[in-house]
């Protein structure tokens, strides 16, 4: 690294701190905070995508051309910090600088959206010390895999309201355990709300990246995600196509169904080479997720979304030892069909990081994360979703000033 990148750093990570130490509540911050994620050296270090592919932004100069490149994601907030899919942990990611804020979204028994990684809850709620609903524990067999635990669509929003929300891996994270039970489990209008009221005390918008989670199996259950998630963006102004927000769905008939009722931005998630997505198998569509990587599958994707989001074993695929090899075609190939490329997911700890970026035996301990983002965006992605927005947004910044 060169000294220059080691002074850009310095400043940005006394910036970073002065912004993430603010967020513990969720008050209005000092006024360093208030200025938005792109003030100061980090927005001036990285580039847009309008800037390197010249793309017009949806018509307004606000359209997700004219992001960040390299877009730093905000993973579930930032979860490495906060406990995930908590305002705590949006509103942190926001004051360390993340361009966008991801979601992800499953419904209640009486139809609303909150935001939770899974259904399940157990993990990340109180719900088992609720004695009153003990009753509620189950066995589920959610997109082919068996679950026992507690189900989002067993509880109405308002039985929902009464858990608090904890961190999911407390053995790897067991700083973030001190905010078990500071926050509730948000509805994404919430979010909605949130992000209106953050956008105008900000003077910007701020982004969002929302995944319909398991639509074919709630789509079973008479809960569909996709109408009421697109009848909550048209009422707050997010279903155009400059709207400052992603659709996400491992599921493309998901995002197809999206693409009929909103024209706002979407994404097709890719899991590993060998898997099928769960509305391919329950449709008998043979194809699995390296055949959509395939020139004619990202042809077909491109069709009806704007970018995809592929795990990065993708375009970085591992050899036994877990050492990164040597890098697939895929970034050229999606944007040669002009679709962007935000993959997942970017972590400190060893126990994430491909064998070549680990520091020592303990897998909780991070690595060198800094050099592992440096090899991430040499491959030319246009964003990366990361549980440390700050982490990312320091080796962003370093890479742009190379």
């Amino acid at each position: 690294m060169t000294q220059g990148g080691t002074a850009r750093r310095r400043v940005l990570g006394a910036a970073v701190l002065a912004a993430g130490g603010t967020a513990v509540g969720l008050g209005a911050g000092p006024a360093a905070a208030a200025q938005g994620p792109h003030a100061g050296p980090a927005a001036e270090a990285v580039r847009t995508a309008a800037e390197r592919t010249g793309g017009d932004g949806g018509g307004t100069g606000r359209g997700y051309r004219s992001l960040p490149v390299p877009t730093v994601i905000g993973h579930r907030g930032a979860s490495g910090y906060r406990p995930e899919h908590t305002l705590g942990s949006y509103q942190l990611a926001l004051d360390m600088g993340a361009h966008v804020i991801e979601q992800d979204l499953v419904p209640t028994k009486d139809g609303h959206l909150v935001c939770r990684h899974e259904n399940e809850i157990g993990g990340t709620t109180d719900v088992a010390d609720h004695p009153e609903f003990a009753g509620r524990r189950t066995t589920k067999t959610v997109d082919g895999v068996t679950i026992t635990g507690w189900f989002t669509e067993d509880f109405t929003l308002a039985e929902l309201k009464t858990l608090r929300a904890k961190e999911r891996i407390p053995a790897v994270r067991q700083r973030n355990t001190l905010y078990d039970g500071r926050w509730a489990v948000p509805t994404f209008e919430e979010v909605l709300r949130w992000a209106r009221r953050e956008g105008r005390r900000r003077g910007r918008e701020v982004w969002l990246h929302v995944e319909t989670k398991h639509p074919t199996y709630f789509r079973s259950l008479g809960l569909g995600l996709e109408e009421p998630l697109a009848k909550l963006l048209r009422r707050y102004g997010r279903d155009r196509r400059d709207a400052p927000l992603f659709l996400q769905s491992f599921e493309p008939s998901s995002i197809q169904r999206l693409a009929r009722l909103v024209d706002a931005p979407r994404v097709v998630l890719l899991s590993a080479a060998n898997t099928r997505p769960w509305d391919f198998e329950q449709a008998g569509d043979p194809r699995t997720v390296a055949d959509l990587v395939k020139p004619e599958g990202l042809a077909w994707i491109a069709g009806f979304a704007q970018g995809i989001g592929p795990t990065m074993d993708l375009i970085l695929p591992r050899d036994a030892a877990g050492r990164l090899g040597t890098p697939t075609t895929l970034v050229a190939d999606a944007h040669a069909r002009r679709l962007v490329l935000h993959p997942y997911t970017a972590r400190n700890e060893n126990a994430f990081l491909a064998a070549d970026f680990r520091k020592g035996t303990d897998p909780n301990a991070y690595g060198d994360a800094f050099a592992a983002f440096r090899r991430y965006f040499e491959q030319g992605i246009d964003g990366i979703f990361t549980d440390q927005p700050d982490t990312a947004l320091l080796a962003a910044a370093d890479f742009d000033g190379r």
